[in-house]
Order: structure tokens, then C-alpha cells, then sequence
């Protein structure tokens, strides 16, 4: 049976297949992702969304660094506020 099965609630595995439709087995990577997805440490994140705004190449780093900021205050984890010498830290750190 799928590792995930054990990881996360058989309830809420379930619970997604049957609001989906989705078979159990997809379900449970559905839950694995998201869970994995807002499971990022700030730093994770910060590190991970900066190389995906520069990486379009339209973002320099000026508009980078207040737009990291509002989107930590959106995320699952409460960020306290970080300044963009934080932030440059965590990304080049």
C-alpha cells in the first residue's frame, strides 16, 4: 500500500478522493504535495520563490523583495516581518 496512506489521516485522504472524485491512491499524492507544498520553511520558500521570479528574467531584485514579503504574510506559517536585508540573506546566505 502507498507510503502515504501512512503518513497522513486515512479520513482526509478519503475525505479529498470523494470531494474530487479522485481515486484513493491520487488522492493521497494530491495530500502529500499540498502538504509538502506548506510544509516549506521560511527560508525554503524565500529561496524558492526568488529563483522563480528571477528566473522569468522580467523581476529584478528591487520588485522582488517587497513582493517575497507580502507573499510570506499570505503563507501558512506567520513570518514576522523581514526586511530585504533578511531576505537577501536567506537567498545568498
Amino acid at each position: 500500500m502507498d507510503e502515504t496512506y501512512e503518513t497522513y489521516p486515512r479520513d482526509l485522504i478519503r475525505h479529498v478522493a470523494a470531494t474530487t472524485g479522485l481515486p484513493e491512491a491520487t488522492a493521497s499524492r494530491v495530500v502529500a504535495d499540498v502538504a509538502a507544498y506548506f510544509g516549506e520553511t521560511v527560508d525554503q520558500f524565500v529561496s524558492r520563490r526568488h529563483a522563480e521570479l528571477q528566473g522569468k528574467g522580467n523581476k529584478r531584485n528591487d520588485d522582488i523583495w517587497p513582493q517575497l514579503a507580502v507573499e510570506l504574510k499570505a503563507r501558512r506559517f506567520r513570518a514576522e516581518d523581514v526586511t530585504e536585508r533578511q531576505l537577501r540573506r536567506i537567498v545568498y546566505g
